[in-house]
């Protein structure tokens, strides 16, 4: 029996005493990750891609996603169609590309072709196949059974059986809807995918997703820099709160001095950015009602959907998720998301702002991975120094955005996934 199997729980919690603890071998443990991968991965939702990146018939992404090699695609009807990227006759991958259009899919390896909806449409020596081969549901691209879609965001689930995604977001959607509705005629992903790994586990850029308690120490240069810049910052304090959203989701929703193009004005864009950003605030408001204009363009908000999706609306919108490999070692694919009518001028300082910031090469990507991979470092002395500390903020009533109620949220829901078919 390994020391997983001899556990029920990795978390240490006290509530009274104000004590949540999480034991260090659930980042370095290999039986915990393929638990992870059969308890959580394997039955929760998990983001697949954006509807705007199939914008018409025949357009096709293929993505990893749990494990799982995954044909995404618009059907010639102009369905969404999510697909197994398995050929039914000898299980090779049947699209080796990782974008394009296409009227049909053929396989490579013995020439298979396939429709758009993943129906087989013909194959070599078909007088050598029984009559009604084509007509068996066996012989077409398995589809995965459960496909989902809210405000274009489209997630994928392996557990037939798993609760509808609608009641799996629950209030989640609440700020996805904050976040679509930045835009009037819909938002959309502006370019392709980014892509890197860090030597890290999972759970590290989980928690990193949503601490904003790591900002102005981790963060200094991005702050200095702004600082030294010729109205680089608003005059906003930095404030705001953390809210558990239920299902191991949670958000961070506060205020912050720098630009957003959706519209919080900044002096470094001058009189045709102020003109430009009075705009989009009173589009907003004649749309939305003060109220609601103001929370969609002056706050920010750090969204975390349980188990692997994070969506930044900060000073530009980014879409991150990421899957392990090892106990040590992560992919992370990340996109920019923008409102499709947005102006030139707006598209550029978003753009800017996203690259400067939130891309692989930005001042905050950097620096969040060698601080995780310095955690995962130090994971290394996990059998004597067994456990990290993230009680901040327990007792308040209400949280603050650099308390970490969001990552015991995350935890909560984690350890009730990983170990409750573990005794």
């Amino acid at each position: 029996m390994n020391a997983f199997q001899r556990m029920d729980t990795a978390l240490m919690v006290d509530e009274s005493k104000q004590i949540f603890k999480v034991s260090r071998q659930a980042f370095v443990d290999p039986d915990i990750l393929e638990a992870e991968r059969t308890r959580i991965f394997d039955k929760c939702w998990l983001y697949l891609g954006h509807a705007s990146e199939l914008p018409k018939p025949g357009d096709f992404v293929t993505r990893q996603v749990g494990g799982r090699s995954i044909l995404f695609a618009r059907d010639a009807k102009g369905t969404l169609r999510a697909m197994f990227n398995t050929c039914p006759h000898r299980g090779a991958q049947v699209c080796r590309e990782k974008h394009g259009t296409a009227k049909s899919f053929q396989c490579f390896y013995h020439g298979w072709v396939f429709g758009l909806d993943g129906a087989l449409r013909s194959q070599p020596g078909e007088a050598s196949y029984a009559p009604d081969f084509k007509e068996r549901s066996t012989s077409n691209m398995q589809q995965v059974s459960r496909f989902e879609t809210y405000r274009d965001f489209c997630f994928v689930c392996f557990d037939k059986n798993a609760e509808p995604l609608d009641s799996y977001l629950g209030p989640v959607k609440e700020y996805l809807d904050v976040i679509a509705d930045q835009a009037e005629m819909g938002m959309t992903i502006v370019g392709g995918t980014q892509e890197y790994s860090m030597r890290a586990n999972w759970k590290l850029l989980t928690e990193n997703s949503i601490d904003g308690y790591h900002a102005l120490t981790t963060h200094a240069t991005y702050f200095d820099y702004l600082k030294a810049t010729n109205g680089g910052l608003a005059p906003v304090p930095l404030e705001g709160a953390a809210r558990d959203l239920g299902n191991g989701h949670a958000v961070l929703e506060y205020k912050a001095p720098w630009g957003r193009p959706v519209a919080q004005w900044i002096p470094m864009w001058g009189d045709d950015g102020k003109r430009e950003i009075d705009r989009l605030y009173q589009g907003l408001v004649t749309r939305f009602g003060e109220e609601r204009a103001r929370r969609i363009a002056l706050y920010n908000r750090n969204l975390f959907i349980f188990p692997n999706l994070v969506v930044n609306d900060i000073m530009a919108v980014t879409i991150r998720t990421y899957y392990p490999h090892a106990p040590d070692f992560m992919t992370v694919s990340a996109w920019a998301l923008a409102p499709k009518e947005e102006t030139d001028w707006a598209r550029k300082y978003r753009l800017f702002n996203f690259l400067e910031f939130l891309g692989p090469g930005g001042f905050a990507t950097p620096d969040d991975v060698e601080a995780l991979e310095q955690c995962q470092r130090g994971f290394r002395n996990s059998t004597e120094a067994q456990w990290n500390d993230i009680s901040k903020g327990m007792g308040k009533a209400t949280p603050a955005y650099d308390d970490e109620l969001q990552m015991r949220a995350f935890w909560s829901n984690w350890n009730k996934h990983v170990f409750a078919a573990s005794a």
